[in-house]
Order: structure tokens, then sequence, then C-alpha cells
């Protein structure tokens, strides 16, 4: 019985004391607002052994903006550092345009799923395509939404997770060449060996500098600016290092110190903000101006969003997503306080480049600051005290959405003038590339085999690629490349052609045996070297792949047609 007392008493004392604590205890204040900055100019850190010069801008200009630097010929630096789009990607708010990964469970259509930048087909080093488990011969998104390259040079690390900072390092010699703040110069390096983004499987150095020893420059742009144009006056990519760095040695290091060099020139200091800033009180409309004492008041935005870059240059954790769905920061210091933490983001020209966060999951302005409204979307033990509930009323987001919107944007920015005007890239020419027509001939299953064309059939393109998918695996496929079309359709092996068989010239082309199994599992690819002779320039070419199926009506499927015009 005392043992029973005792043990009432016990709970007793626990339960009385639990009630005198109140519960958890409630969330750290947030801290005070920062100030909006001062009157001053707007300016970026250049290390000491990469300064900047004219020349050396323009080299990574051409660089920058050149597709060739890819495997495919398919997306160069800028594909997804558009000037007009405050330097993001506007292929993804553009819903004609595919820019879905599946996220971590590798599940489309699900709640992880990311809105980003689609880059190359998966393919290994010959240009043959390799089939991803996610999008087979598709082209590949990348797992976050690219930041903006302007101002990018007044950060001290770079990307979502900021794994690009100083000290930098030739990846070939492994030799320092700036021992601290060489963000943008180890940002550089990456995308051009990514296998989703620019590369092929296992690329390196050494076969990207030797792709540019051979390729003209900017060959695959059109309206290239005319002050670049006449810098580049004709000359090779060897000549072009010769003069910027006193030799005609390409390295992996000169390339990324010279996009650097350009991107610091990426300076957009001419804001309606600015001149508000510096003294002129009409610069803000009277919403842009309400916006702007709201975002630096106690709501905290400027908290974050600080100085005249507005970022901290620091990583949060905010609740757009769970934590351990993509795990930011923490992937790169193993700390835990960092997980899901991203870099904030600066908000110059913000109103150009939606969707927003790094996932892409808010479609517009006014999304993020009712995101930020409602405090966050998820929770974690790091979540910023500055994400909660603000209780702000609908005209006062929209005072906010007005002061990002068009306080923050710089007009040359929007309207790419100089220094922020740029090439019209291959991909962003429809005139160029290839155009599919006439309808394919169904296999097993009801299957119709789908032509592939994505890349640019440049004259001297030693690995113009085509491939064919959804047609039987393990069959048999051959390509029918001819200089003439039959746009009405012409039997042909026992399925419709629409390509000459007859007239002009013509050239069958075997591909073996198709890899997968099934009906509607089968894919492959051919890769053909074009002719570099200007003879050709204008020549149009017609293609169409035919498949060997004893499931088709008369044994043969094949694909649509595709017509292509060498240049």
């Amino acid at each position: 019985m005392k043992k029973t007392l005792g043990t009432s008493f016990l709970l007793f004392a626990c339960a009385a004391g639990a009630l005198a604590q109140g519960g958890p205890p409630p969330p750290p204040p947030p801290p005070p607002p920062v100030p909006p900055p001062g009157p001053g100019p707007v300016t970026v850190p250049v290390p000491p052994q990469n300064p900047i010069t004219v020349e050396k801008a323009a080299l990574g200009k051409v660089l920058f903006w050149d597709e060739q630097l890819s495997s495919t010929g398919l997306t160069a630096c800028g594909t997804c550092h558009i000037s007009s789009a405050g330097g993001g990607d506007p292929r993804v708010a553009d819903p004609t345009i595919f820019s879905t990964n599946p996220g971590p469970d590798g599940v489309f259509g699900t709640f992880d799923d990311v809105q980003a930048s689609p880059g190359v087909p998966r393919s290994a080093a010959d240009g043959s395509y390799v089939f991803d488990t996610s999008y087979g011969l598709n082209i590949q998104v990348t797992p976050r939404k690219a930041p903006s390259s302007m101002n990018a040079g007044a950060t001290p690390s770079l990307f979502w997770d900021g794994r690009a900072q100083g000290p930098f390092a030739d990846p070939v010699t492994g030799t320092v060449l700036i021992p601290l703040g060489a963000a943008l110069e180890n940002q550089a390096l990456g995308p051009p060996l990514s296998e989703a983004e620019m590369g092929h499987e296992f690329r390196d150095w050494t076969e990207a500098l030797a792709k540019l020893q051979v390729v003209k420059p900017l060959d695959l742009a059109s309206d290239v600016p005319l002050a670049l144009e006449q810098w580049i006056a004709g000359r090779s990519y060897p000549e072009l290092f010769q003069e910027v760095f006193g030799d005609s040695t390409l390295t992996a290091g000169r390339v990324a110190m010279a996009i650097a060099t350009y991107e610091r020139t990426l300076l957009s200091d001419q804001t309606p903000d600015d001149a508000f800033r510096n003294g002129n009180p009409a610069a803000l409309s009277p919403l842009e101006a309400q916006g702007r004492q709201l975002f630096y008041g106690p709501i905290g935005c400027g908290n974050c969003h600080s100085g005249v870059y507005f970022s901290d240059n620091v990583f949060h954790y905010i609740g757009v997503r769970p934590q351990g769905e993509d795990q930011g920061r923490f992937n790169v210091t193993g700390v835990a306080g960092d997980r899901g933490a991203m870099r904030t983001p600066g908000l110059r020209n913000v109103g150009l480049r939606g969707p927003y966060f790094h996932n892409g999951s808010a479609a517009t302005l006014e999304e993020v600051v009712a995101f930020y409204n409602r405090g966050g979307d998820f929770n974690g033990p790091n979540k910023s005290p500055l994400i909660r509930p603000l209780g702000l009323t609908l005209q006062q987001q929209q005072a906010i959405v007005a002061y990002l919107r068009t306080g923050l944007t710089d007009p040359r920015v929007a309207q790419e003038l100089p220094p922020f005007d740029r090439v019209t890239l291959f991909t962003e020419d429809p005139t160029l590339g290839g155009t599919t027509y006439g309808a394919g001939t169904s296999g097993s299953g009801g299957e119709t085999p789908r032509m592939i064309c994505y890349e640019a059939p440049s004259l001297g393109n030693p690995n113009f690629t085509l491939a064919v998918d959804r047609a039987l695996g393990g069959a048999n496929a051959m390509l029918l490349v001819s200089t003439r079309s039959m746009p009405g359709g012409v039997p042909f092996g026992g399925a419709t052609s629409f390509v000459s068989t007859s007239t002009g010239r013509q050239r069958l082309f075997s591909a073996g045996q198709l890899q997968g199994i099934g009906n509607g599992q089968g894919y492959g690819s051919l890769s053909l070297a074009l002719p570099a002779s200007a003879f050709y320039d204008g020549v149009e070419l017609y293609a169409q792949w035919f498949v060997v199926d004893p499931g088709a009506t008369n044994g043969v499927a094949a694909s649509e047609a595709v017509r292509f015009t060498l240049y």
C-alpha cells in the first residue's frame, strides 16, 4: 500500500510540474528588422588573380553563349540564364516545354516534382543516346531550378547549396589559380561535364577542350551582337585565347576564368529602387513605396534579403518542402542544422524570373508572398524564426509584389541591352533543327515508332544523332536518309515512306537491333557525320526510321519523317 501511494504521489507531482511549465517553450522571437541599404554604388568583388579586361569578358561572353560547349550542341551556359528572364530560365514557365524533374521519389506527377531546366538527352561519348530510367531518350531536367546569373559575382558561394566557393584550382592540373573568392570560376566548371546539363556520360575537360579547339566560335548561334562579332572577326578559339591569355593554349582554368569575368560584368544596378535609394523619391510608385516600407519593416523580408543585392548569402530552411526531400546545404557541410537549407537568392530582376524557389513550386510572385504570409508549408527544427504567419492584408501583399516585380527590375536586363545583350541560340530559332512530318506505321501492340531529332544539323558536326523509341524491343532498325521527300507517302518495305526512295540521293543506314524488350519498348540511335564543306550549306535532307516488326500489318513499322536543313 505504501508503494502504491508513493507511486501515485510521484505521478501527481510530475503532472503538476508539467502543468506548471505550460508545455514546450514558444519559438524565439524574430530578430529586429534590418534597415534598407543607404545610397552608394553597387560593386562586385574581383579576385586579383583574375582581373576584368574587355578582351577576357568578350571571350567569356562567347563561351557562355556557345552551345558547342555542350556535347550535343543543345545547351550553352546561357540557355538556362536568359537575360530577359532576369538571368533565369524562361523555359521553366513555358507550358509547351517539358521541364519537370520527378524529384527524389523518381516518380512523375507526385508532390516532390521539381520544375527546372531542360538539359540534354543522356548520351555516350560517341554521340549515341543512352536510355535513362526517368526520361528514356527524352531531354533530362535538372534537379533544381537555375539561379540567376545576374550579379552572381557578388556572392561568396554559388548553387542553391553553396557548393561552389573559393579557392579555385585547374581541374586537370590541380594548380591553384585563385586562393580565395572564386565561386564563379568554380561554378563554371560544373555544367559542361554534367551528363544532364551539357555533357555526355563520363565527359572530362580533355574532351570538352578538344571540341573547342576545332569548332568555329558561336557557329550555331545567330544575331550575334555586332561588337562581339567584330571582336571575334572570324577567328578560332585558339586565336581568341592567344589574344586574351598571351598564348593559344586552351585549359579548363582559362575557360572558367573567362566565363567568370563575363559574369562579373553582368552588374544590374539601374532599378527604380536604386534611383529611390540614391535620392529620387519619385522613382517608385506609391504602391511600390508602400511595398518597400513593408519589406524592410517588422515582417522581416529585408533581414534575409539584405544589402544592395538583397541577399545575406546565408542558408535557411524556410519550409518550402520537407527537410529530407532535398537536404540542400547539409549535403555540403554535413551539419544537422543545415538540413533543407538553401542559399538566400538575390532579388534584383526577380519579377522576370518565375517560377520561384529552388524547386520552381511557386508560379508567381503573388504565390511567393502568400507562402511567406502563411508561414511556409512545412516545419523543421531549424526552420527560420522569420518564417511565421505575418497577417498581411491582400492590399499589403499586392504592395510587396509591386515593389518586387517592377521596383527591382533593371530595364536594361528586361530589354537585353548591353551588357545584357546576347545571341539567339540554335534552340530558340524555329527555322533551324528538325521538323517532323508524315505519319508513322504502327507495329506490335499498336505502338508507332517515334522519330527523335534534337540536335543542330550544322556543317561538320561529327555526331549528328537521330534516335527512335516506342518500337518493338530487339527488332532490327534502319534509317533512310534522302535529299528528296514524298509528302504523300509511298510504300516501302511494307510501311509508308515519306522519304523518297527513287528520286534524288538516298542512303539506308543499319542501326542493328534495338535495345529494350517488348512492344513499344525498343529504342536506339544513330550518329551521322555531316559534311563540312560550305557546298552543302542550305541542303535539305529527309530521314525516317523503319523497324522490322512481325506485328506490323506488312511486317515493317515506321516512324514519322523529319526534315532538316544543313547550315
